[in-house]
């Protein structure tokens, strides 16, 4: 061997094992990693780990516990800990009430828990020192075990663990936009992980890998495929197909749904019509609903989008959402089966600011809606935006059950390539009080229940998932999937926090790379914001795909479909105008916020262009006109994409070699993709107001004709 070579193996041989990156990193173990600790670390985690304890015959879901405790155990301390029946010192007990009635004795808050809530305690049990994980059910117990593996990955204090954690809201989803060919409409991570053609007869391990990331999570639901459906889903075949993986998925307490078109009786010639007032139609659905609980006993539900964007509904027989949604929800109520009703609803008859449309709709039918059905909303009026004003919805149907939509896979947000970490727009939207200044009056307490007190609470995340090994297209985008669950289980929980538990679990449990990488993370947003859409301008994207800028995009089909439609600028100004002169959406909001959102003085910046439409020389609060603030705020988006790529070199030497060079293609293509949306706009928006740069702002290096003249035929993620 050559002298160099042998001094770069003792080299390696010498690294600490976390930086001789003995293990290829890819991505595919998301969070659930369990890499060894370090020595000291190990010292203290040992003594709690000793073994695994659950009297008992253990159910599929008990196994699943304990299979992941053992692969932890193993994985973080390099030992296997036995699995024991009776207790002893430093072992991890998993008890339910029935799988073991001594724990009555130790007077623990057993009811707080309900149903999927667990117990973490460090104590005393019949003279052994014990870790307890206590929950009412088998899933609780599962939750809690994965609970108690972040908990050591993440260096909680296991000697005084004292958790108890109960989830605030009941169905927690993740909404799939998978289609029936394997396509993934708004899916930028390869094909749909669900094997259609293979289904049912060969399912993929991988199946098992996504139930324990989205247990792991608390995620409780997954509506299989794509919301824009087909009538095929509903067959004896497609049943067979859900119902496969439904006996997967079931283990880990997730339960499948399915997004249905709303015409399918009638396309499958099986009824005349599919209007929901038909007797004959109605009996259909309970008929089908039948046979679907006959192949999957806790099939969830139904997702429908219904009269939106060309999809079949109600409003096609002259009947009202409620009619639709009630319908589907009698088929279902007997089977204990929930219908989710989508709010996002704009037809091309209606000529109103399509912002309004949805309330339009749905505010008169408060109250009419089943209790089995929840009106799903998106966290913004226009379509999942970089930034939008909370939905004037959430908040405005006090006797309707109403879920959170929030989209996890970013369609506007510079898909799987740029860095935009969603934990701070969920929690901006959920920390959001619907009255102004009710701090009891929030989103969180609207989507959890307790505002209006709703007995059926739901909070869904379009999924970012596909079959790309990383599972999301890129790393920093499982922080999404990430944040989403944990947010679905406390709506109120931190942003900051969570992208630091999960630094900790994906990269390294040095507190220098976490805060590192979590500040990254927490600027990462805004940057994207600054450079694509600052001050409430939106909906500026090109054509279709969504991908890049395209401001002056104006020869589509329908007004709203056009970014002109949304920011209006001419050479008077710019801007959509909301308040009471314009198109009124602000009296969709409580009076206070009608009053904050009508004038612009009032409003906030980052919401400005959203209410108003304002002229070039308007002077904002900062003192600079209007003009130069909006090209301060596209500056500072591009010099905050350049800061992200520069952060991330620092880190080369605390990060594995694949995926630090993973990511740091990607945000130099971030970096670069900024700089194009902010030329191409400022290009744009030069010509049509005539405004000149401020004194020494630097000009884009093209012209307007070239930049439109950038096309993409082959974008992914259209479906």
């Amino acid at each position: 061997m050559p002298a160099f070579l042998r001094i770069l193996a003792l080299l390696v041989l010498f690294l600490p094992l976390d930086k001789a990156w003995a293990v290829q990193e890819d991505g595919y173990e998301l969070w659930l990693r369990y890499r060894p600790l370090d020595s000291q670390a190990q010292a203290r985690v040992r003594p709690h780990a000793q073994a695994i304890v659950f009297a008992g015959k253990p159910s599929l879901t008990v196994q699943a516990a304990v299979a992941e405790l053992q692969r932890g155990i193993k994985g973080l301390l390099g030992q296997e800990p036995s699995l024991v029946q009776a207790l002893r010192d430093g072992a991890v007990v998993l008890a339910t009430p029935t799988s073991m009635p001594a724990l009555d004795t130790l007077k623990l808050p057993m009811a707080a828990l309900g149903k999927e809530g667990y117990l973490l305690r460090r104590l005393q049990w019949r003279g052994h020192s014990v870790t307890l994980i206590a929950a009412n059910s088998d899933v609780g117990l599962l939750y809690g075990a994965f609970a108690w593996l972040r908990a050591v990955n993440t260096g909680g204090d296991l000697a005084a663990l004292d958790v108890q954690s109960i989830p605030k809201v009941q169905l927690r989803m993740l909404n799939h936009w998978d289609n029936l060919d394997r396509t993934v409409e708004r899916g930028y991570a390869g094909e749909s992980i669900w094997d259609w053609w293979a289904l049912p007869d060969i399912s993929d391990t991988r199946y098992v890998d996504y139930a324990r990331a989205n247990a792991s999570l608390g995620i409780n639901g997954a509506a299989l495929n794509n919301v824009n459906s087909k009538a095929e889903v509903l067959t004896g075949p497609w049943i067979a197909k859900a119902a496969a993986l439904a006996d997967t998925l079931r283990p880990y307490g997730i339960k499948v749904y399915l997004s249905v078109r709303f015409s399918t009786p009638w396309e499958l010639k099986e009824t005349v019509t599919a209007d929901p007032l038909e007797p004959a139609v109605a009996a259909w659905w309970r008929e089908k609903a039948r046979e679907i609980y006959t192949a999957i006993p806790d099939f969830g539900g139904f997702l429908v989008k219904a009269n939106s964007e060309g999809q079949p509904g109600p409003q096609d027989y002259g009947r009202n959402h409620a009619d639709g949604a009630n319908m589907l929800a009698r088929a279902l109520a007997p089977h204990g089966g929930v219908v989710l009703w989508r709010a996002f609803v704009y037809s091309p008859d209606n000529r109103e600011d399509r912002a309004k449309q949805a309330f339009s709709e749905f505010k008169p039918l408060d109250g009419s809606f089943d209790a089995n059905v929840v009106v799903q909303v998106k966290n913004g009026a226009i379509d999942f935006q970089p930034r939008e004003p909370f939905h004037p919805l959430l908040g405005a149907m006090p006797k309707t059950a109403l879920a959170l939509e929030l989209q996890i896979t970013k369609e506007y947000l510079g898909f799987a390539t740029h860095l935009a970490y969603l934990g701070p727009l969920f929690e901006e939207v959920l920390k959001t009080d619907t009255r102004w200044r009710d701090t009891g009056a929030t989103v969180a307490d609207v989507v959890d229940g307790s505002l209006h007190r709703h007995p059926l609470t739901a909070m869904a995340g379009v999924a970012n998932i596909g079959s790309s090994r990383s599972w999301s297209g890129s790393h920093f985008d499982q922080a999404n999937w990430y944040v989403f669950g944990r947010m679905a289980w406390d709506p109120r929980a931190s942003a900051r926090a969570l992208a630091e538990e999960w630094v900790a679990q994906t990269f390294s449990t040095d507190p220098k790379v976490i805060s590192a990488v979590a500040d990254m993370m927490m600027r990462s947003r805004e940057a994207v914001v600054n450079y694509m859409t600052p001050l409430g301008l939106h909906h500026l994207m090109a054509t279709g795909h969504h991908h890049g800028p395209g401001p002056w995009v104006d020869d589509l089909q329908r007004p709203d479909w056009n970014p002109v439609y949304y920011h209006q600028a001419d050479t008077g100004g710019i801007g959509f105008d909301r308040g009471p002169q314009g198109s009124n959406a602000v009296a969709q909001y409580a009076p206070g916020w009608q009053r904050v959102f009508s004038d612009p003085h009032s409003t906030p910046d980052e919401y400005l262009l959203w209410f108003h439409h304002l002229p070039w020389d308007y002077k904002m609060r900062s003192g600079n006109t209007l003009w130069v603030e909006l090209v301060g705020h596209y500056d500072a988006g591009v010099a905050a994409a350049s800061d992200l790529h520069l952060r991330w070199t620092h880190l080369k030497a605390a990060i594995d070699p694949q995926r630090y060079a993973e990511t740091e293609a990607r945000l130099r293509v971030q970096k670069r993709e900024a700089q194009w949306w902010r030329d191409a706009c400022l290009v744009y928006f030069q010509v049509v107001s005539g405004q000149a740069l401020p004194p020494g702002t630097q000009a884009a290096p093209l012209s307007l004709q070239q930049y439109k003249a950038i096309r993409f035929p082959y974008a992914p993620g259209r479906g």
